[in-house]
């Protein structure tokens, strides 16, 4: 069993393949946390707990004299405002009576089979592997609300995920105004912590602080997870590197506000509490009614980030992605935007569907302008039907003409945003999010339906739908060009406004659901301007996501680097885009952004019919090289073997196959220098006791030579050049 209840103790223990998670019902029913990390056997934990007396840290009125009983110094599992812990919290409520204090105490515990699912959230679910739920009741007995609080464990993979459902057991209403997912209590300050930040165009760029004493918080405001932040944590010992030392990792499966808190207390121990964004967040209970939060997916690691990152990529690919193309192969894609952007026809189209084809490219993906009055991003968002002055032909002929050259159709959606310059705003100006006597804020010119609404989603369903079902689509990019402000919805009275948030989020998961279901062989693509939205519950309705509109390649070196440490190479949406670069006007060969696009799912943003001769010989050896890889980069292991931070002069990655019989080496030099020494780096994953040869020469090297000695080769000339090279066992 995954999850050990010691009754004579009250110790409850979780454990995974390399993992133990221990937690103590102690005195007066307080739920105390006691350990997480590396296993261990048959020990309680609580010799850990060091009680005394702390000056200013009060005492519940059950420890009667006892004054080294203090919630202010006590490592919890689930602490709540108001009542003598004066740490972040998780949970922060207005009782009925208008105070603000709740006290949960220990009721009981329930092992269940299989992994808890959360009423209209994403969470992790049974696949290969069961998990196993305990569930722990929980009681603010003179109010009567009651907390339930879930782990599910995975313990093939390493993996933990926590949420936890609150309810109104009393007579009258009562208001969340904070419920966070899950608290990790850490014994000492001596970690550091890694987050993922950015903006638009440059997202999850990692940064590794110290810890300091107080509160360090990442998070948004911005109603989607955010090009600023990823809603991921890293904290780990300041000797940690890829394959030594301790690190825990949380990342968060949510799409809206999030609140990552990380505190060093008075006494040095740490407490990092993950949810939903508290300062943007109220949610009403009447009596009889719950809450259910997010889920939060936790591992450890004492042998790197390396084992951190691999324990995240199984469990997303396994336990989060569903669909026909979890694993299926996808097809590699060429997309108009950055050939076309508006300005484009059904002869344009075709035009450059045909020379694609010609390359082995095997979809064309018809962006943004295709519907409405859509010459612009002025006008149109909302009015999806058809452009017809654009595509004679309607959508049908269009995609007949596409299939009929061999290749597959995708087309471009942002079902959330309107125009006011469209037939549906002039319509129904209150389906989008403004305030009543304030003029709203625009972005991209557009504004935000109130996804929160039955009725705005049964209309976009619908429409869409309708364009999907009147030609053979078989990929749909939704993309979501904004954050979200003005935030007030029409049909919910003025107590409920501070739903609003999560309200939008629950309707974009039920919207994205109904699409998913309804169209199971269309391969679904997230997109936010890119990586806006970049997260862990995207990925449940879609396996993948357009990881940046930055289509540099040197740029894209730090962007998938970040992107790694938590997510799968699969979930990563990459292509090789024109020279000028439109968003740095940098010149990098076609061969190096084609290495650099490998690292995800493969595509192409240019017009293919103004390359050159030569240049077309090069995407045609790339397409049939990426096919030939296909299975090492999208199911094999990932390594990160050199960074493009610090002041190193090139950044490589590796691929290992299942079996260990196949290694990808992927090679990007950023600083090429003169009488430069050779290239050195120390491979990983591979078997010790196997042969490999390097394909491009043929000398035969050991797996044990390979990860201990490493390899070297020779700095390449040129510009930001690349290497890719791929090894494979001889008998």
């Amino acid at each position: 069993m995954a999850i050990i209840m010691n009754q004579a103790e009250q110790v409850i223990t979780l454990q995974t393949k390399q993992t133990t998670y221990q937690m103590k019902v102690g005195d007066y029913g307080i739920l105390l946390h006691l350990y997480y990390g590396a296993r261990v056997e048959d020990c309680t934990m609580d010799y850990l707990l060091n009680r005394r007396d702390v000056g200013f840290s009060g005492n519940p009125y059950d420890a009667g004299d006892d004054r080294t009983c203090s919630l202010d110094t006590l490592p919890q599992e689930f602490p709540s405002y108001g009542i003598g812990d004066y740490r972040n919290n998780c949970v922060d409520v207005c009782q009925a009576d208008g105070t603000r204090a709740a006290d949960f105490r220990y009721v009981s515990c329930e092992i269940r089979e299989g992994a808890h699912k959360i009423p209209g959230l994403p969470c992790l679910f049974d696949e290969d592997e069961m998990g196993e739920t305990l569930v722990i009741s929980m009681e603010d007995s003179p109010s009567s609300l009651k907390l339930e609080l879930y782990y599910v464990v995975f313990a093939d993979r390493d993996i933990i995920a926590r949420s936890a459902r609150i309810i109104n057991g009393g007579n009258g209403a009562v208001r969340l105004e904070k419920m966070m997912s899950a608290c990790l209590e850490l014994p000492n300050g001596a970690w550091e912590v890694i987050h993922f930040h950015g903006r638009h165009a440059m997202e999850r760029r990692l940064e590794r602080l110290p810890l300091m004493h107080g509160t360090m918080e990442v998070g948004s405001r911005r109603g989607t997870s955010s090009h600023q932040h990823n809603p991921g944590v890293i904290l780990c010992s300041p000797d940690a590197t890829e394959e030594h030392g301790e690190c825990y990792g949380l990342s968060l499966i949510y799409s809206g506000n999030f609140s990552a808190e990380i505190e060093m207390d008075q006494m040095d121990s740490v407490r990092v509490a993950c949810g939903i964004q508290p300062e943007s967040f109220e949610f009403l209970l009447e009596p009889g009614e719950a809450f259910d939060t997010p889920q939060l997916m936790m591992t450890y690691s004492g042998s790197g980030l390396g084992r951190m990152s691999a324990n995240f990529h199984s469990i997303i690919r396994h336990n989060l992605c569903r669909g026909k193309y979890k694993f299926a192969r996808r097809p590699i894609l060429i997309n108009n935007w950055e050939a076309t952007y508006f300005d484009f026809n059904e002869e344009k189209i075709l035009s450059i569907a045909g020379q694609a084809a010609e390359l082995g490219i095997e979809m064309l993906v018809l962006d943004d302008g295709w519907f409405g009055s859509r010459n612009s991003d002025n006008a149109g968002l909302g009015d999806w039907f058809v452009n017809t002055d654009k595509l004679k032909g309607g959508l049908t002929g269009l995609v007949e003409g596409i299939n009929h050259l061999g290749m597959k159709f995708g087309i471009w959606i942002e079902p959330e945003m309107v125009n006011e310059d469209s037939r549906l705003y002039r319509e129904h100006p209150d389906w989008a999010l403004t305030i009543p006597g304030r003029k709203p804020c625009r972005s991209r010119n557009q504004l935000v339906l109130d996804m929160s609404r039955s009725e705005v989603r049964d209309y976009v369903f619908d429409s869409i739908s309708s364009v999907l079902k009147s030609a053979n689509v078989e990929y749909v990019k939704w993309d979501m060009n904004r954050s979200i402000c003005d935030v007030y919805s029409a049909v919910l009275p003025k107590e409920r406004q501070g739903e609003v948030y999560h309200r939008y989020v629950l309707g974009i998961y039920d919207l994205m659901e109904r699409f998913t279901s309804s169209f199971p062989n269309i391969l679904f693509e997230g997109c936010s301007g890119g990586g806006g939205r970049f997260d862990p519950a995207i990925l449940y309705y879609s396996p993948q996501i357009w990881c940046s509109d930055d289509t540099d390649g040197i740029e894209r070196l730090e962007i998938q680097y970040g992107t790694s440490f938590f997510y799968p190479i699969s979930a990563v949406g990459s292509h090789v885009s024109a020279i000028p670069n439109h968003q740095t006007g940098r010149r990098t060969p076609l061969a190096t952004r084609g290495v650099v696009a490998m690292a995800g799912s493969f595509g192409y943003e240019m017009d293919l019919n103004l390359l050159t001769e030569d240049e077309k010989e090069v995407v045609k050896a790339q397409v049939e090289d990426y096919k030939r890889y296909y299975d090492l980069i999208h199911n094999g292991d990932y390594y990160r073997l050199a960074s493009p931070q610090g002041d190193s002069d090139f950044t490589a990655w590796q691929f290992v196959s299942g079996d260990k019989t196949r290694t990808l080496i992927n090679l990007v030099i950023t600083h090429v220098r003169a009488n430069a020494p050779d290239l050195w780096f120390k491979l990983r994953g591979l078997d010790p006791e196997k042969r490999y040869r390097l394909e491009e020469d043929g000398r035969i090297y050991s797996g044990s030579a390979l990860m201990n000695a490493g390899i070297s080769i020779p700095m390449i000339m040129g510009d930001y050049p690349a290497a890719q090279m791929e090894f494979k066992e001889i008998g």
